[in-house]
This record gives structure tokens, C-alpha cells and sequence, in this order.
């Protein structure tokens, strides 16, 4: 084998192993909740998904509470459901799986992380657990586990009183990072819901497919781009103006010493047809004066 197709072959191999480790490490996992939501009553039935592409990955679901750290579902809580899509199912929420949960993979690699919420009181808020893109509206509802649950709720940011709702439900339209806090709601005579972060991401950017180019015509002219196109031609006019000059000169000069060649030639004298006669008899009479001798 030749040395260029080793080192070729070497390539080659060099770029399917940076492929594959870049499969490796961008393979990420999204963790989804269903109800989507981040608080939920005591008793609620709630199930959490590892949606990712690679199943053999070997994704898990795991969770950090204030009563033991890092334990993976099927450890004392939760069950795993599924066939496609795994699932870690909990059948009845406490207070106690109040807590932050993610998926992890063998490899190394986690998902997003959620925050969520058991209250043990009788209002709950229910927010968006995963974070809403700048620009969306944000619908929150304050729910009483009694009926009815549409009843009139304030609704809280940072501390702060924002509104009054009479049905319970207050919408945010076109969120931006100024919305970004902590939310909490409260209806009177029922209480108030445990608090939850909402966090709003940044619109994603669309690159053109193709950039267009437009031409300006006369009237799209400003002062100032006729100004540099004034400029401009002074430039030109400064720049080439000797050439020019010179260029007429030596025209000028040319054709002044044509015409003088011209005038010279005329008037050179010319023998005039008396004379040629003249010199034509002198011929003659010499040739016969020759003879008669």
C-alpha cells in the first residue's frame, strides 16, 4: 500500500472516530412531565419520560429530595413503564417527592432538570415546568383541590402583588426576560400555593436561506450618497485630467507639423512650361547645328 492511501485510510478513520464521539457526547435526553405542570395536589398520579433518540443509551431517571439524595426511580419511589418510551410512573405523590429530577445515562450525559412540587395544603399553582420561550403567553392557574377551583385568586411575582383574577387563571402575554421569578398564588379563605420559578429563554434566531441585494435607484438617493458620488467624479476628473492634457498637446503638436509639412511642399518652385520649352529648342538646334556641319 502506497503512502498516500495509508495516510489517507488514517483520515478517514481519524473523522469516523470524532463522529462518533460527538454522537456520544451531543445524545441528550428531555425529560417531559405529565400533567405538565410544577405543583401537584398530595395523591396525584404523575408520570415522568426520558424522551431521547439513542434507547441504548441506558437513560435512567434520577431525583435529589430534602430526605435522600440522588436515588433513581424503582428506589423506594416510583415504578418504570413502558415499551418505547420508558416512563417512571408515581402512582401517589407526598410531600416527601417534593424535589429536582433529571435522566442520566450510562455515559455520563443528563437531561434538563425540573423542579417539582407536592403541597400538603389545599392551593396549588399550577405553572409551566419546563422553561417558555420569550414572546409565548403564559397561562397560570390557581386550583383548590375542593370544588369549586375557579374561584377569584391573587396572583404573586417576587413577593409582589401582581393582579386580582376572578376566575383564578391570569395570562402573561408575550413573556420576556422581565417576567422571569418566582410565582405564587393565593384565594382567600382556602390559602396560598407553595411558590415556583418560571424561566424564560431566549426566541431562537432563523438564518436566512438566501440574502437578497438591493440596488438603489435615483430617488432612493440620500444627500449624502450623492455627496460621495459628487466626490467621487471630482476624484476621477483630478486623477486622469493630465492624461487628457498631455494627450491633447501632443495632438495639437502633431497636427500643427502636419499642415507645415503641407505649406513647404507647395511652394517649392516648378519649372513653368515656358522654360521647358525654351531648353527643348536649345536641344534641337544644338542636334541640327551637329548635323549640318
Amino acid at each position: 500500500m502506497s503512502l498516500s492511501s495509508r495516510m489517507e485510510e488514517t483520515s478517514l478513520l481519524c473523522l469516523l472516530f470524532l463522529i462518533s464521539l460527538l454522537s456520544c457526547t451531543t445524545n441528550q435526553a428531555r425529560l417531559t412531565v405529565s400533567p405538565s405542570s410544577s405543583q401537584f395536589f398530595e395523591g396525584d398520579f404523575v408520570s415522568l419520560s426520558c424522551e431521547e433518540d439513542d434507547s441504548s443509551a441506558g437513560w435512567t431517571l434520577r431525583r435529589n429530595t430534602s430526605k435522600r439524595q440522588r436515588t433513581q426511580c424503582g428506589d423506594g419511589w416510583g415504578k418504570w413503564s413502558g415499551s418505547i418510551i420508558s416512563s417512571c410512573n408515581i402512582s401517589y405523590t407526598d410531600p416527601q417527592d417534593s424535589g429536582v429530577y433529571w435522566c442520566e445515562s450510562r455515559e455520563g450525559p443528563i437531561s434538563n432538570m425540573v423542579n417539582l412540587t407536592v403541597a400538603g395544603g389545599s392551593v396549588i399553582l399550577q405553572s409551566p415546568v419546563l422553561p417558555v420561550m420569550e414572546g409565548d403567553d403564559v397561562t397560570l392557574l390557581c386550583e383548590t383541590k375542593t370544588t369549586p377551583s375557579n374561584l377569584p385568586a391573587a396572583f404573586y411575582k417576587d413577593g409582589s402583588l401582581i393582579r386580582k383574577q376572578p376566575t383564578g387563571h391570569m395570562t402573561i402575554q408575550h413573556v420576556s426576560r422581565s417576567d422571569e421569578g418566582l410565582y405564587k398564588c393565593d384565594i382567600s379563605g382556602h390559602g396560598e400555593s407553595p411558590s415556583s420559578w418560571i424561566t424564560v429563554t431566549d426566541k431562537p434566531t432563523t438564518t436566512p436561506s438566501s440574502t437578497t441585494t438591493t440596488i438603489p435607484t435615483a430617488p432612493d438617493l440620500t444627500a449624502d450618497s450623492s455627496l460621495q458620488l459628487a466626490f467621487r467624479i471630482v476624484l476621477h476628473l483630478v486623477v486622469f485630467s493630465p492624461y487628457i492634457i498631455s494627450t491633447l498637446i501632443v495632438m495639437s503638436l502633431y497636427q500643427c507639423r502636419a499642415r507645415g509639412i503641407g505649406i513647404s511642399d507647395s511652394t517649392k518652385p516648378t519649372l513653368p512650361d515656358q522654360g521647358l520649352d525654351n531648353e527643348h529648342d536649345d536641344v534641337i538646334t544644338d542636334v541640327t547645328t551637329e548635323y549640318h556641319f
